[in-house]
């Protein structure tokens, strides 16, 4: 079981004094059956007092202000977390079954906001690439692995190019962007075929590996199956997400798990900088012991693209092949 200690700093600098800053957070990892949280301390400048509250979303929220002058302001969360492997959907279900009970869900409240796609000009850019990735007779997990593959391909993993309020219309445009715009693209190309999907901010840890998207927050998306529920998607990364990702919050889109964000008083514009920093040693050293719980899988040849559903199942198919031989 990977334990990750995650420091995560979030400095602003004014160019001039400001009052009045309040600010919400959103930097408290979600506990449930796959992560464990050990220790957990947030500080702020000035020792505000922070006050919790649990949104619509479900995701613990923090909120805290900030009165007197001031020039700077650091936040700084360093959380100590377990994580533990996922079990992996089997889809097993008739694909035309699977599509008619999310159907159902059209209706369902709590469905409804990770249903609704979003309107926009580019609509018929990705009516062409459902056109030519979609296909109604698969399920509907192999069809967002499939979408999740494509965003990876065709889109270039590039920083400074875009900012959290670049449109999805420009993204389509660049075909590049990062983690946030991936995962927007995805969602929008989900939604379109009613697979219920989410927004998630978090973290990517390294487990002797290196990913995109170590260093600062992290953004995937996570999808709802049939008979087995939420299974999360890193379209940045091509993977199915395991015990490497730990989740802060969940939503619609960025807007809804946005880790930090505020307002001020003040004339002066302001400088944000922001860093993670993930001690992993000791799943590096579980992972040398047992054998990586994770989910990760080299191609078969080199340059090809790396589908991690399809090869979960080449290597189950691999095991059971084994097992009847002997």
């Amino acid at each position: 079981m990977p334990l990750y200690k995650i420091n995560h700093t979030t400095r602003y600098s004014y160019t001039d004094t400001v009052i009045d800053c309040v600010n919400q957070i959103m930097l408290y990892p979600i506990v449930d059956g796959l992560l464990e949280v050990r220790n957990h301390q947030i500080k702020i400048s000035y020792d505000p007092v922070v006050e919790t509250f649990i949104d619509y979303f479900g995701n613990r929220t923090g909120v805290f202000s900030v009165i007197k002058p001031h020039t700077n302001l650091l936040i700084e969360s360093v959380a100590e977390v377990f994580t533990k492997p996922i079990a992996f959907p089997m889809d097993e279900m008739k694909a035309s079954d699977q599509w008619e009970l999310l159907k159902k869900l059209k209706i369902q409240t709590g469905f409804i906001d990770f249903l609704k796609p979003e309107v926009f000009s580019s609509g018929e850019d990705l009516k062409s690439i459902l056109k030519e990735v979609f296909h109604v007779e698969k399920t509907p997990i192999q069809n967002a692995s499939l979408l999740s593959e494509y965003v990876y391909n065709n889109f270039s993993y590039k920083k400074g190019i875009t900012s959290v309020e670049t449109k999805t219309e420009e993204v389509l445009k660049l075909k590049a962007g990062v983690c946030q715009d991936f995962a927007h693209i995805l969602i929008i190309l989900l939604r379109m075929i009613d697979i219920p999907s989410r927004y998630v901010s978090g973290y990517i840890c390294p487990k002797g590996k290196e990913m995109r998207g170590i260093g600062a927050t992290h953004a995937w998306v996570e999808v709802f199956i049939p008979n087995y529920g939420w299974l999360g998607l890193d379209p940045t990364n091509n993977c199915i997400v395991n015990d490497q990702h730990v989740r802060l919050a969940t939503g619609r889109n960025f807007a809804d798990c946005t880790p930090v964000k505020g307002t001020y008083k003040g004339s002066g514009e302001h400088i944000l900088e922001v860093s993670v920093d993930i001690n992993s040693e000791s799943a590096k050293k579980s992972s040398e012991r047992e054998g990586s719980p994770g989910f990760s899988y080299e191609a078969k040849n080199p340059g090809a693209p790396v589908n991690s559903y399809r090869n979960y199942q080449e290597v189950q198919q691999k095991q059971q092949q084994q097992q009847q031989q002997q």
